[in-house]
């Protein structure tokens, strides 16, 4: 730590640098203020140790002048006899401490170290804040709930090792995101980061993309090929879907792990490779160790520090940090301003979300793309029966503004009958294939015309987009 003291008095000055000198500080010190504040811009202090009483400038003016110019060290102020009330009106400008004329060589070592483990802290915090911010994904992890923060703070512990984590949760949560955050914590950030979904890979397959092959190796391997773990050399693979590797994969996985070397498919010869490995699951891997579908021994190595995710009806206090950062986002994609009311903001609040933040954000995405341009009501997100209540909301509550069908007799839903003459000929069909052709033009609108975005952005099967286009037409 460096630290910069600021004293008329050159006695002080001396007595004081050579204390945190012995103490293992580096130290510069200045009589004028003047020339302080010209030595504080050009040298990167931690700490400044300012006396509140000087001739030619106080400490609070100091301190005005100093941060004004960007400073952003820590200030200790040192008042004498008489001047604790401008050391305090120090610290209500910013000053983190101030110590009392004449002090005791160990009251100034501990003031400093309690501000030097203030400053870690701080930094350590930031740190996590801004590598814990977006994933890939453009999905937000953040800590307003007491589960999510134990989460972050424990991952942002064992980001700086080289040990084997474990990620569960349900679908959606944000495991990989979570998982890519760890990665840039890392002493391995300024090399890469590997995901592979093992359910997503056919088993014949799944093989020679871990560990790659050798030329004719199998029907199709024309040529030599690497596999993940040699292009996550000195980084990071994460093992997305863990549960769902096969049992014959798995034994070469743990050999992998134990013996930090591979042999590709058809190969003889083993490769050293450098890999830190980080498993994901939404399936609970005891119970499949119990049932005898997945190895116990691989569990166990796997399972050193484990990060469990909760779903995100478990912690709804995180639901407006998440809205917010994804209408920002749905705003600066589509190219207008996305808002979301208070009655709108209260139902998702207390919506269940079975499919967590991965939800979340494609109906803000949804309803800023097929909203009317207004501030976003609960009915343009069409939230669904989230758990059987009927409402949308999910907890069995009405909330303010939600939508609701009026007129009609008890029992009808408020519906007419095709037969009424206040509505004429009542057709569901041509009604729903209006609303589906507008909703499509707004797509394809919002994406710019790329059909495979707009159908995304609807929630629909790029070929299911064709067929409805063909259909409606949509030109």
């Amino acid at each position: 730590m460096r630290v910069l003291i600021v004293d008329d008095d050159a006695g002080l000055r001396q007595s004081l640098a050579l204390l945190l000198q012995e103490s293992g500080y580096e130290v510069a010190a200045e009589g004028d203020p003047e020339q302080a504040l010209v030595r504080a811009a050009g040298g990167a202090f931690d700490l400044v140790l300012c006396d509140v009483r000087m001739p030619k400038m106080d400490g609070v003016t100091f301190l005005r002048r100093y941060r004004a110019d960007g400073g952003q060290a820590l200030l200790i102020m040192m008042s004498g006899y008489g001047s604790e009330d401008s050391a305090l009106a120090a610290m209500r400008e910013g000053a983190y401490d101030y110590l009392h004329k004449p002090f005791r060589p160990d009251e100034v070592t501990m003031t400093i170290r309690k501000a030097e483990e203030r400053e870690r802290l701080r930094r350590e915090v930031e740190t996590l804040r801004s590598n814990l911010g977006v994933g890939a994904s453009g999905e937000l992890v953040v800590s307003e709930s007491r589960a999510m923060r134990d989460v972050l703070e424990l991952a942002g512990r064992v980001a700086r090792h080289n040990t084997t984590v474990l990620v569960t949760g349900e679908s959606g949560t944000g495991k990989e995101v979570l998982a890519r955050a760890i990665h840039r914590m890392s002493p391995r950030s300024e090399h890469n980061f590997t995901a592979i979904n093992c359910a997503a890979i056919p088993e014949q397959l799944l093989e020679s993309e871990l560990f790659g092959h050798t030329r004719g190796a199998f029907t199709g391997a024309t040529a030599d090929r690497a596999g993940l773990f040699e292009l996550a050399h000195e980084g990071t693979l994460m093992l997305d879907e863990i549960g769902d590797m096969p049992l014959d994969l798995q034994a070469k996985l743990l050999r992998a792990l134990e013996d930090g070397e591979i042999r590709r498919v058809g190969g003889r010869d083993s490769r050293r490779v450098d890999v830190r490995v980080l498993a994901a699951t939404a399936k609970p891997l005891e119970q499949a160790v119990e049932r005898g579908e997945f190895r116990a021994d691989l569990f166990y190595r796997l399972n050193v520090v484990r990060l469990h995710i909760p779903p995100l009806r478990d912690r709804p206090e995180d639901v407006p940090s998440l809205l917010i950062h994804f209408a920002r986002q749905a705003a600066t994609k589509l190219g207008h301003p996305v808002s979301i009311t208070p009655a709108a903001l209260d139902a998702l609040t207390h919506h269940s979300w079975p499919g967590n933040v991965r939800e979340l954000r494609n109906a803000v995405e949804r309803a800023a793309v097929l909203g009317t341009g207004g501030p976003l009501e609960p009915r343009d997100f069409a939230l669904g029966n989230g758990n059987g209540n009927g409402n949308g909301n999910g907890n069995g509550r009405s909330y303010p503004g939600a939508p609701h069908v009026r007129g009609g007799a008890p029992g009808t839903n408020g519906l007419r009958s095709p037969g009424d003459s206040s509505t004429g000929q009542l057709d569901l069909k041509p009604q729903v294939e209006a609303i589906e052709r507008q909703a499509i033009l707004r797509a394809l609108e919002a994406s710019g015309g790329n059909r495979r975005q707009a159908a995304s952005l609807l929630g629909i099967s790029l070929r299911t987009l064709f067929y409805k286009m063909r259909r409606l037409p949509v030109h």
